[in-house]
């Protein structure tokens, strides 16, 4: 069953999604196997395991046939591509933070951001905020992208991330 508040694809993704469907069809029953599935993920370059294919499977499989219906692809790949689409927002969101490009959100470079943007914050407040994303177990490294992208994901369950990336929708 589709989450609740399941992510919309575009119009062209949904085509991408649809010839992929039909590439992997090969027989044109209107669905596709395991093993098909497998080679379609691959193709849409959607990086997932057994286990965690057999789950997704068992989750949008709604009349229990074993094999996958093209509504049911769809909904199972609009998860899958929603999660790929947030990462490339949430790295060019780090991105803005490494100003220096080294691979950390250092005190330095969150002190320049936090000016530019006209937070007037004190060292003591930036420090803070370092040690509680920097999750690495690297203290003085700064924040990496992994570090910054789970603080992300858990602030995304709450609802902040779209405003935070500025989406009104």
């Amino acid at each position: 069953m589709p989450p609740k508040s399941a992510p919309q694809l575009a119009p062209e993704q949904i085509e991408e999604v649809k010839e992929a469907f039909n590439l992997f069809d090969v027989d044109s029953s209107g669905a596709i196997s395991y093993k098909e599935l497998r080679a379609c993920m691959k193709a849409l370059q959607i990086k997932v395991d057994k286990d965690e294919l057999k789950k997704m499977i068992l989750e949008v499989d709604a009349d229990q046939s074993g094999e996958i219906e093209f509504p049911e692809f769809l909904t199972m790949m609009t998860g899958k591509m929603a999660q790929n689409d947030s990462k490339d927002e949430i790295l060019k969101v780090y991105k803005m933070f490494d100003v220096d490009g080294d691979g950390a959100i250092t005190f330095a470079s969150l002190k320049r951001v936090a000016r530019e943007l006209g937070e007037s914050m004190t060292d003591e407040e930036i420090a803070s905020m370092l040690e509680h994303g920097n999750k690495s177990g690297k203290p003085g490294k700064g924040v990496s992208f992994d570090d910054f992208y789970r603080l992300m994901k858990k602030k995304a369950h709450s609802g902040a991330l779209n405003e935070m990336l500025g989406d009104d929708d």
